[in-house]
This record gives C-alpha cells, sequence and structure tokens, in this order.
C-alpha cells in the first residue's frame, strides 16, 4: 500500500466533496472485492504456512508429543493444538 495525493487523482469536485467529511486527515480506501487477494496468496505464506502445518500434523500422528512440535515450530502448544484439530476434522 502507498500513500498517494487527492489532488493528484481525484477529480476537483469529488475531492471538494470528500474534504466536508474528512479534511486533512488520513483516508484509508479499501479494494474492491473483486481485485482483493486472500491472505498470503501474492506472497506465498499461505502455501508456507499450509505446508508446515501438514508437517505438523504428520509428525504428531507419528508420536511427536506436542510440547516438542511448538518448541521446534516457534509456537504455543495451543497453537500447535489448534492446528492438529483443524487438520484431524479435514
Amino acid at each position: 500500500m502507498r500513500y498517494m495525493k487527492a489532488a493528484d487523482v481525484l477529480p476537483p469536485d469529488l475531492l471538494k466533496q470528500i474534504q466536508t467529511y474528512i479534511d486533512g486527515e488520513y483516508l484509508y480506501i479499501p479494494r474492491r472485492a473483486e481485485t482483493r487477494s486472500a491472505w498470503g496468496a501474492a506472497n506465498g505464506r499461505k502455501a508456507e504456512t499450509l505446508a508446515r502445518n501438514l508437517e505438523i500434523y504428520r509428525r504428531y500422528r507419528e508420536g511427536t508429543p506436542v510440547a516438542r512440535l511448538a518448541e521446534e515450530y516457534f509456537l504455543t502448544p495451543k497453537s500447535v493444538s489448534k492446528i492438529i484439530a483443524r487438520l484431524r476434522n479435514n
């Protein structure tokens, strides 16, 4: 996300109308739903997290204790348990 000067991108009449609601402050304008990417889709983080979670689940099923998995993946035991529960139910 980058900042743009409203005066550079908006028609003057629209800028004046916006200024009646917010004058001299920052305003975030969200993306349209049809152009929005899902979390992690653009940088591959979603796929990395899924691969990590599948590895955690596989190792748990092979007998690795939750406490050890939490330590090795730098997660809390509760987070590891949630990952296991989510994958067990799928």
